[in-house]
């Protein structure tokens, strides 16, 4: 059983996976982000290493994920999506109402799985095709008979 962690970090702990991990020929400050420094940043530790990361934005209850990235050595492994999960469940405690991504067109089989849906908005950048993903989150209550 492999022992793995995700707590909150801080930013400037994100850029190395990011640089490695999403753009390794570009200089390491095209990762930094300008409002970097306004966001959540989560950290996904394998045995005690830092391993994934993925920082998140807010403006009111619409949230955007930015910069999931997992290093490469442990791609395809289930840790990006536990880290996916536990920004879903942070993202519900904070009563979000929606959760949108960049998402990289080859990864958009990723997003999927946890219910996101493509929108019309793409976009090339850095090499990259992208498209704009979204999750419409619902934060109801139970109701009694579900507690029952």
């Amino acid at each position: 059983m492999r022992l793995v962690q995700i707590e909150q970090i801080f930013p400037s702990l994100t850029w190395r996976i990011r640089h490695e991990v999403m753009y390794p020929d570009l200089p390491l400050d095209s990762v930094k982000l300008a409002d970097d420094f306004e966001g959540i940043h989560f950290g996904l530790y394998l045995e005690h290493k830092l391993t994934g990361v993925v920082s998140l934005f807010h403006t009111g209850d619409v949230y955007q994920f930015r910069k999931l990235a997992i290093a490469d050595q442990v791609q395809k492994s289930g840790l990006g999506s536990m880290l996916m999960e536990y920004l879903l469940d942070y993202c519900k405690i904070q009563k979000a109402s929606k959760l949108w991504c960049n998402a990289r067109v080859n990864a958009k089989e990723f997003y999927y799985k946890f219910g996101f849906q493509e929108t019309e908005k793409t976009f090339f950048k850095d090499g990259f095709d992208f498209v704009v993903m979204e999750l419409i989150i619902t934060n109801e209550e139970p109701t009694a008979h579900e507690n029952a």
